[in-house]
């Protein structure tokens, strides 16, 4: 079964910059689309990007929009995600997930990460 193991993230001051890659245990050429989400504490679980197979669609939440960007590299089985200009209210677990199909609601994607913590504070 696909899984998919992310890395990254951690403590940031805001205004600063991290990174969170997800690295899939196989071939990802043929999943339709990466999406990109978030969950703080006590809050549910937020959509903020999805990426299509080839990188060509690309679309973010008004939340981030200008902030993040995400891309993907296929031949090393690994999505991007690069989060800019942090503010304390991005503080969140980041997960990445996976489909069959371009962009689905939340809970139609297939496979999903492990979730990685960042943290935005002073």
């Amino acid at each position: 079964q696909l899984q998919l193991v992310e890395s990254g993230g951690g403590l940031v001051q805001p205004g600063g910059s991290l990174s969170v890659s997800c690295v899939a245990s196989r071939n990802t050429v043929h999943l339709y689309s990466i999406g990109w989400f978030r969950q703080a504490p006590g809050k549910e679980r937020e959509g903020i990007s999805c990426i299509s197979s080839n990188g060509g669609r690309i679309t973010y939440a008004d939340s981030v929009k200008g902030r993040f960007t995400v891309s993907r590299d296929n031949a090393v089985n690994t999505a991007y995600l690069r989060l800019n200009d942090l503010r304390p209210e991005d503080t969140a677990t980041y997960y990445c997930a996976a489909s069959w199909t371009y962009c689905p609601g939340i809970n139609d994607y297939q496979y999903w990460g492990q979730g990685i913590q960042v943290t935005v504070a002073s």
